[in-house]
C-alpha cells in the first residue's frame, strides 16, 4: 500500500527446509517489511512454536502477553507461546527458522519450559553459537535468497551430526496434538506411548507447556487458522469439534489473543495476513503449529 508516508509493504517468502530437517523445521523464511517514511509497523502473532530470527534494520519492539514492550534482539530466540505477540517494527530484512517441539530438543537442547513466553538475545547465549554463528552469510541484501537459504539448511544438517538423539516420543505427542480427534492428556499420553507423569515431564520440556494447556491451545488455533483463511466466514462455522458453544471459544480467544474474536478480526494485520497466505502456498498449513507430521515409532 502507497500512503502520504512513503511505500509500506510486508512480504514473507516461505524456502522449504532439508528433508533431513522436516522432522525439526518447520520452515524457513525470508520476511521483508517497507515502512517508508512513516512510523513502524505494528502487528499481533498468534501462539506458535520456537523460532530463531536474524534481523536486519529496525528490530523494533514486542511483548508477549501483557505488559510492557522491549526492543527486540537482532538476533532472537524466540520460545513456544501461549500468548499472542504484540510487535512494532520498523523497515526490516529478516531470515527465520521455525523450530518444532523435536527440533528444539535437537538443536536448543535447553527445557522449553524455560523459554516459554519469551524472547532472548541468542548472541549473548554461548550455547547457541553454532547456530548464530551464520548470521553473517545472511546480511547480504543483495544476495540471492535461494543461496541464503541453503546456507541455512547446510547449517542445520551439519548439526544434526552432534546433536542428541531423537526422542520419539515428542514425535509422537506432536503427531497427536495435530489431530482434532484428540480431546484427553490420557490419550494424548496414550498415542506418545508414555505414562500421564512422563507426559508432564516431556510436555514442558520439549513443548513448552502443560499437555491440558497444549491440547487447549492446539483446540484454538485450529479455529483461528479457518478464520484467517476465510475472515468472511462466520465464527461458528469454524469452530474446532472440541469446542461446546461459542461462548467457550470466545473464552480461549481472550486467554490467547488478549482480546475478543470480533475485536482481533477488526484490527489491520499487515504482516501477518502476509505470513499466513505465504505459508499456506508453501506448506499447506496457515500457522506453524498446524503443521503435520509423520508418526515415528
Amino acid at each position: 500500500m502507497t500512503d502520504a508516508m512513503g511505500e509500506r509493504s510486508a512480504r514473507m517468502r516461505f524456502f522449504a527446509p532439508d528433508a533431513a530437517l522436516t522432522p525439526y523445521v518447520s520452515a524457513i523464511y525470508l520476511n521483508d517489511i517497507e515502512t517508508g517514511a512513516g512510523p513502524r509497523m505494528a502487528d499481533m502473532l498468534h501462539p506458535e512454536w520456537a523460532n530463531l530470527r536474524f534481523i536486519e534494520g529496525d528490530a523494533g519492539v514486542a511483548s508477549i502477553g501483557p505488559g510492557e514492550m522491549r526492543p527486540v534482539p537482532s538476533c532472537v530466540l524466540v520460545g513456544p507461546t501461549c500468548h499472542a505477540t504484540h510487535f512494532e517494527t520498523g523497515t526490516i530484512r529478516s531470515w527465520g527458522i521455525g523450530l518444532l517441539p523435536l527440533g528444539w530438543a535437537k538443536f536448543i537442547g535447553a527445557p522449553a519450559v524455560d523459554f516459554a513466553d519469551r524472547f532472548v538475545d541468542a548472541e549473548a547465549d554461548p550455547a547457541l553459537a553454532a547456530l548464530t554463528a551464520m548470521r553473517p552469510l545472511l546480511r547480504d541484501p543483495d544476495a540471492d535468497p535461494h543461496d541464503q537459504a541453503a546456507v541455512i539448511n547446510r547449517t542445520l544438517l551439519g548439526l544434526l551430526d552432534t546433536a542428541p538423539a531423537d526422542d520419539h516420543a515428542i514425535t509422537r505427542a506432536h503427531a497427536a496434538l495435530s489431530d482434532p480427534d484428540l480431546a484427553t492428556v490420557a490419550e494424548l499420553a496414550g498415542r506418545a506411548g508414555i505414562s500421564l507423569r512422563s507426559l508432564d515431564r516431556l510436555s514442558r520440556r520439549a513443548f513448552g507447556f502443560t499437555p491440558k494447556l497444549l491440547l487447549r491451545r492446539q483446540r484454538f488455533l485450529r479455529t483461528l487458522g479457518e478464520a484467517l483463511l476465510d475472515p468472511n466466514a462466520r465464527w461458528l462455522g469454524s469452530l474446532d469439534l472440541q469446542y461446546h458453544d461459542q461462548s467457550h471459544f470466545n473464552r480461549d480467544f481472550c486467554r490467547f489473543m488478549g482480546l475478543p474474536p470480533g475485536a482481533y478480526m477488526a484490527r489491520p494485520r499487515p504482516i501477518l495476513d502476509a505470513a499466513v497466505r505465504g505459508r499456506m502456498a508453501a506448506a499447506g498449513a496457515p500457522m506453524q503449529v498446524l503443521h503435520r507430521l509423520d508418526v515415528q515409532r
